[in-house]
């Protein structure tokens, strides 16, 4: 052990000191509170929220508000924390990252700091990776919350800007990091502040963070609409890709990069008929001939991407999850489309974008939890500034991490692991089996299915089942096949899980989907409407629950005997973090397992990244493909190769951090503006400012080392705002350019002070308002549009010796500069020319209301959806996802 990792473990150990002290004083208080009745233990919230009031800190309320929950939770839930899940709350309070191992129940962990930091009135978010899991998790916990009088809320997609404000005003809300990120973006186009649904962001707490903060953060958020792009150039780069050879391009496939040899330029320059395709006329073409190479050569169909029902879906590269509604940017997605012979949809233009890191940063206090966070500990810190704390398991971990085995090819390896899988389940062991991608895991099927080893496949394909195939992987005998980490948040539990059963069987008697959520859901309260059905519904579920657990019960014993889960990968991931979540599946609270990995040196982490000493070391032993290798050298030399891509993704992500950054601050002046717009304030001074602004930028612009062009002057100021006729008479000539501001100035409010008596002081206020909302909107949309396009070539200055982010900088602030120039001339011009006939109305560049962020059910296919809100039946399922009726939830 390093000298560095000594400290750090001295710091965790200084830390869980103190944490362990504070669960010895939550211990010490349990008999008190177990002996309070419902009423007195409903009453600590009030009293909790009075002692806040009267100046204690909320630090100073966490062993009392612990000791309320977890007794709150016994008598709710039948659930009592863990001493180790109380330390885990603590971590989460003071904003870092609680490092649990799987199946030690993070979900639980969440409702003491949750509940606590609820106590201060301004909202808690829970945010998890998807619709599902936010569902599930506020059904199981908000049993525990309304116990205590906390309300919750829910936010998933497809819900109306009205549910959505009621979700978001409760005291505790779930929803995915996309959910809130989009409503965010969404709040700052509205032009109404009521249109607004979210809270000021006060204290998050992010679900599988490794997942949200990191693998997702090289994607930013985007909204987006109709772009006016002809689409004919992608096909005709495709039909020009097709005709090329192996020679005409090169490809870097460390950096997913390819580009056309001479060869391949001349062969361009004949087909387009153009005479230098590298000139910068022609630089559109280039960059859809590039496009078209990347979708063809870099793109992988069932790796990177599936086709599905006329449309492209990306994979995710570190889930397997189909991420429906989002496309590549740049084109990439259009020259797929060409590709595989689908639709060109075409090109967007972008209203709205920020990266997560951004918009997670705004949040008063963040905090988050997963099973692997310590190897990018060094990223949480650069970025959010969180550590990773490791929380100790509830029960010494004795999964069987066994060495990994090397295979010269992927062909020897796959046999290998078909073996190991035929022998674990000759003696019924259940095998759960890691691949990269879904091509690998579909190979890996058909040799099983050849053997005749009845197998689960669980992909990007079939992600309708992915929970109840995850559930359902510690079962007798089960052999289940999952792309990396689908599945995740869902718990194995060895012998089966009796829920997923009894549901299972409850829709083949044919049981309504609403019937079988109202009963599975944990949170049905009193008021709601009784019927037969519903009773039938929850008396089968019990019946089915307990023979099922009766079967699990026994099952469990038998795959406790036969070695409990045993977790194959068939190939090392990029990120080591990515290896441990698979082996984590196995082994949860103190149950027995193994973990094995097998690698081929032509899988591509070893042939891009892996050293030459070991392919050399290969060859001169002369191993067969069906040979393995097992040896110290190689395990480092995997790890090695493993760090430089991580170091490499980090680089990516912090890079485009840096970019947005720029435009972050640029965002916060913009939506600060708005919001004071919105909110009503009086902008009188701020148009007087304006209008004085623009009457020196013009002076200035016709003053030339102290002469004065006055008739330009005149001309340039009735084409921008002042009427015809207002400056003639005015001798400029005797004036200096101070007292021609002076002069013009006091011309330009008195016309404007006739204006306001006109239409009326309180009204013109307004007018203000709905003005300068207009063409702040309008410009920064465009704006937005024309950063992208800097950014997208401002690459090449790297050439030039410049470094292109400060190139990007210093060019996006000249840019920024420039857009509010625009915005004050449009909104003086505006103000100056209005004539009002009927009433004033704000009128939105953007129908919010019709936005819609990517559906994760893919239920629509672009960013943007068009969907008007349907009136709600008060017999049909409620919108927010609670399972019950309309008229029993929110229409009540």
């Amino acid at each position: 052990m390093s000298f560095l990792d000594s400290l750090f473990n001295m710091a965790d150990r200084k830390d869980l000191k103190k944490f362990e002290k504070k669960a010895d004083l939550i211990d010490s208080l349990e008999p008190k509170f177990m002996a309070m009745s419902d009423e007195e233990l409903r009453g600590m919230t009030d009293i909790f929220k009075e002692r806040l009031a009267n100046g204690e800190s909320i630090d100073a309320l966490l062993p009392e508000a612990f000791a309320t929950v977890r007794e709150a939770s016994r008598r709710t839930l039948g659930l009592r924390h863990y001493r180790v899940q109380l330390i885990g709350g603590m971590v989460l309070h003071e904003g870092r990252i609680a490092e649990m191992k799987t199946g030690e129940g993070k979900t639980l962990v969440a409702t003491c700091p949750v509940y606590l930091n609820a106590l201060e009135g301004k909202g808690v978010h829970v945010v998890t990776v998807n619709d599902y899991l936010a569902k599930r998790d506020r059904d199981q916990m908000a049993k525990v919350y309304e116990f205590l009088g906390m309300t919750v809320g829910v936010i998933v997609h497809g819900q109306s800007p009205k549910v959505r404000k009621k979700q978001y005003d409760c005291d505790i809300t779930y929803g995915t990091n996309n959910e809130f990120g989009f409503d965010y973006l969404k709040d700052n186009m509205v032009i109404h502040e009521e249109q607004m649904v979210q809270r000021d962001l006060h204290y998050a707490i992010v679900d599988e963070v490794d997942s949200i903060l990191v693998d997702e953060a090289r994607t930013p958020l985007i909204i987006s609409g109709p772009g006016d792009k002809s689409t004919h150039l992608y096909t005709d780069a495709n039909t020009f890709i097709t005709t090329l050879k192996p020679d005409d391009y090169e490809q870097e496939e460390k950096d997913k990069a390819v580009s056309l040899t001479e060869s391949g330029i001349k062969k361009a320059e004949v087909y387009f008929n153009v005479e230098n395709i590298t000139d910068v006329s022609h630089t559109e073409l280039c960059h859809h001939i590039n496009q078209a190479l990347k979708a063809h050569v870099i793109m992988k169909r069932d790796v990177d991407y599936v086709a599905k029902d006329d449309e492209i879906v990306i994979v995710d590269e570190f889930t397997g999850r189909l991420m429906f509604g989002r496309r590549y940017s740049d084109g990439l997605h259009q020259a797929i489309e060409a590709k595989e012979g689908l639709t060109v949809q075409r090109e967007s233009k972008t209203l709205a974008t920020i990266t997560f890191q951004n918009y997670f940063r705004m949040y008063n206090k963040l905090s988050g939890m997963t099973g692997t966070a310590k190897t990018e500990e060094e990223e949480f810190k650069a970025i959010y500034k969180m550590d990773v704390f490791q929380v100790p398991t509830n029960k010494p971990m004795i999964r069987k991490d066994l060495a990994d085995v090397v295979y010269k090819s992927t062909k020897g390896k796959f046999n290998a692991v078909a073996d190991d899988i035929a022998e674990r389940h000759a003696k019924n062991q259940p095998v759960l089996v890691g691949t990269v991608s879904i091509e690998k895991s579909e190979m890996l099927s058909d040799i099983l299915r050849k053997r005749g080893i009845k197998h689960e496949v669980l992909n990007a394909k079939y992600h309708e089942k992915e929970a109840e195939i995850v559930a359902q992987a510690g079962r007798l005998g089960a052999v289940t096949i999952a792309t990396n980490m689908a599945g995740r948040g869902t718990d194995i539990l060895l012998g089966g899980n009796p829920s997923f059963m009894a549901i299972k069987e409850m829709k083949r008697l044919n049981f309504t989907d609403e019937i079988i959520n109202r009963v599975n859901a944990a949170n049905e309260t009193a008021g709601i409407e009784e019927n037969e059905e519903l009773d039938a519904a929850r008396k089968t579920y019990k019946e089915l629950y307990e023979k099922f657990k009766v079967q699990t019960d026994e099952e469990q014993k038998a795959v406790l005997e036969a070695g409990g889960l045993c977790i194959i990968g068939t190939e090392r991931h990029e990120s080591r973090r990515i290896d441990n979540q698979l082996r984590g599946r196995a082994g949860r609270q103190g149950d027995p397992g193994t973990s094995r990995f097998y690698i081929a040196l032509d899988d591509d982490l070893m042939r891009l990244f892996g050293s030459d000493r070991m392919q050399g070391l290969v060859d001169k032993v002369g191993l067969e493909d069906d040979m393995p290798i097992e040896h110290r050298f190689l395990t480092k030399s995997i790890e090695s190769a493993q760090k430089k891509v991580e170091g490499k993704n980090f680089g990516i992500r912090k890079h485009v951090l840096q970019y947005d950054d720029v435009m972050n601050k640029q965002r916060e002046v913009v939506y600060a503006e708005r919001r004071r717009v919105l909110a009503g304030e009086n902008l009188e001074n701020q148009i007087r400012d304006m209008i004085h602004q623009m009457i020196s930028d013009a002076v200035d612009a016709f003053d030339s080392e102290g002469k004065f062009d006055s008739d330009e002057f005149r001309k340039y100021m009735y084409t921008k705002f002042m009427p015809i006729g207002s400056l003639d008479g005015v001798e400029f000539e005797k004036m200096n350019s101070i007292e021609i501001i002076e002069k013009v100035n006091e011309i330009a409010m008195a016309l404007y002070r006739i204006k306001e008596e006109h239409i009326g002081s309180e009204r013109m206020r307004e007018v203000e308002r709905i003005v300068l909302l207009q063409s702040v909107d309008n410009h920064w949309i465009d704006h937005i549009d024309a950063m992208d396009q800097l950014r997208q070539g401002i690459g090449l200055r790297a050439l030039g010796q410049q470094d292109p982010v400060i190139a990007y900088k210093m060019e996006g602030f000249d840019m920024f500069e420039e857009m509010n120039r625009l915005i004050r001339e449009d909104t003086v011009r505006y103000l100056f020319n209005i004539t009002i006939e009927v009433p004033a109305e704000r009128k939105a560049v953007v129908d919010v209301e019709k936005l819609e962020s990517p559906d994760p059910e893919g239920k629509s296919a672009s960013k943007t959806r068009h969907n008007e809100d349907k009136k709600v039946g008060r017999n049909d399922p409620c919108p927010c996802g609670s399972g019950k009726k309309y008229k029993n939830c929110c229409g009540r």
